[in-house]
């Protein structure tokens, strides 16, 4: 580890002097070193104090601190942010440096809305208006990823519903054999282009009908360009075993890795069965490559689904289009206000977002505690009273739920924040604090790290991230500043 003479004498573009590294591997090896940044790279990792003399542009006095790979956000809905709003703070200010887009069988690329004047169907709105709608390839969503230039790296998954937007006229049935012809030969495009593979939205409306059939039609391509199927199941609640089944027999059929997006246990009815759901994916790892990810929260949060409009749960109405003055409010509390039964307030506030109070805490725990469960934050940047995990996610981790509670070592946590993360979506030389490795890192307070964020005041930055480089720039500062440093250097990162 101990460097030699001459290579004291090259200056560095930054050293991190005598952090805690945590490396993202998972080990408990709180090693106290010292880090050499140059080129966007880690060029030298030494025991702290062996780089007093060696000569850098910037240097970082990290004492007390933990140094740790970039957080990896692997389910995120920011495929247009990361355009329009580069700067990307919610997720740099907690520490994280890449953002895996696409998820839910919604994605910006490529989509050709048939009415670019009409509401995107239901949930491809939650990334926007149609005017956000710009990407009719891959390609072209790729060169504007490159050209914005965000704050943090992109790896996106291509979303079913948007193909199936792209060449249907209507949602509510299975597409004929032409129309899925087409949607793969779109899949095909975005896969040279580097696109990590096929997320699906089942339970979506617009989805819903969508045979098996047509999605392992659809999901034929991703073996030979070593792509992933992501999955929204077709179903969260009572049905949550049989849609774990039908993800399997996709990922079998198409020979490719499962990622089950946002495992959860969702209403009362199923609360307490995160034990069964766990063995079944422990069971289906013994045939094949399965995972899955969670969000560290009770409460869930999309579009306002009448499926899913109960009196058994709380619901946070978040954003409606026809009556505004209505975002904030419990819809028990719209519903009363208006003298009608919770199903037609809903319908009157159509479209409309929410956030579900669905789970329980001893199911979040076994499922976010599992060694086949990777950490997504699901975050909806584009809701104006946004579920609180689109800015504190990756912290509450690290603070609640490994420090106060805990549930993991701080390792493990790190672990399925960064290298298990990068290992499951094929992100080459990201996720670890390696030589030779990507300089995305982050610089934190173990002891301080906490979300600030609720659900009433939900866009705040974290407690306890000191700094945040991307691709070895230095691109957030923390403590009393909390603000990003206008250095974006993240870019497109592409399946490999």
């Amino acid at each position: 580890m101990m460097k030699t003479s001459s290579q004291l004498e090259k200056t560095y573009d930054t050293i991190i002097r005598n952090v805690t590294l945590i490396d993202g591997s998972g080990a408990a090896t709180n090693v106290s070193a010292d880090v050499a940044l140059a080129d966007g790279r880690i060029k030298h990792i030494a025991a702290a104090g062996a780089m007093h003399d060696w000569q850098a542009t910037h240097q970082v006095d990290g004492s007390g601190k933990v140094l740790s790979p970039g957080f990896i956000d692997v389910h995120t809905h920011d495929d247009t942010n990361v355009i329009r709003q580069p700067e990307m703070l919610p997720k740099l200010s907690q520490g994280v440096t890449t953002v895996v887009v696409g998820n839910c069988g919604i994605s910006a690329a490529p989509v050709s809305l048939q009415d670019p004047h009409s509401i995107p169907p239901d949930p491809m709105n939650l990334l926007g208006t149609a005017a956000a709608f710009s990407y009719p390839t891959f390609a072209s969503y790729v060169a504007a990823v490159n050209q914005a230039q965000p704050s943090i790296n992109v790896a996106a998954l291509v979303g079913h519903t948007a193909l199936r937007s792209n060449h249907m006229d209507k949602l509510d049935r299975a597409a004929t054999d032409d129309e899925i012809a087409a949607m793969c030969a779109q899949l095909s495009e975005a896969l040279t282009h580097g696109a990590l593979g096929l997320s699906t939205g089942l339970a979506y409306g617009n989805a819903i009908n969508a045979p098996t059939s047509e999605v392992m039609a659809l999901a034929a391509p991703l073996a030979a360009a070593g792509g992933i199927y992501a999955t929204h199941l077709r179903s969260e609640f009572a049905d949550i075993l049989e849609a774990m089944e039908e993800a399997f027999r996709i990922g079998k059929h198409a020979r490719v890795s499962v990622v089950i997006s946002h495992m959860k246990c969702a209403g009362v009815e199923n609360w307490g069965r995160s034990g069964e759901v766990m063995a079944a994916l422990e069971q289906a790892q013994r045939y094949q490559v399965v995972g899955c990810d969670c969000y560290p929260y009770t409460a869930s949060s999309s579009t306002l689904d009448l499926k899913q409009v109960t009196d058994t749960i709380d619901i946070q109405v978040t954003w409606s289009e026809p009556h505004p003055e209505m975002g904030g409010k419990m819809l028990a509390v719209i519903a009363s206000e208006w003298q009608v039964d919770l199903l037609e307030a809903a319908k009157r506030l159509q479209p409309a977002g929410a956030v579900y109070h669905c789970m329980q805490d001893d199911d979040v725990n076994r499922i976010l505690s599992h060694p086949a469960t990777v950490v997504g934050s699901d975050g909806l940047p584009n809701d104006p009273l946004p579920h609180p995990r689109l800015w504190g996610a990756f912290p509450r981790v690290l603070g609640y739920y490994s420090r106060e509670q805990k549930l993991f070592p701080l390792a493990v946590a790190i672990n399925k924040m960064t290298g298990m993360s990068a290992e499951r979506f094929g992100l080459k030389e990201r996720g670890l604090v390696r030589v030779g490795y990507w300089a995305d890192l982050v610089l934190f307070d173990a002891d301080t790290v906490r979300d600030a964020a609720t659900f009433t005041d939900p866009m705040q930055p974290a407690d306890g991230i000191e700094a945040v480089w991307v691709n070895g720039v230095l691109s957030y500062r923390g403590g009393a500043e909390k603000a990003a440093t206008g250095d974006r250097a993240g870019r497109f990162l592409a399946r490999q």
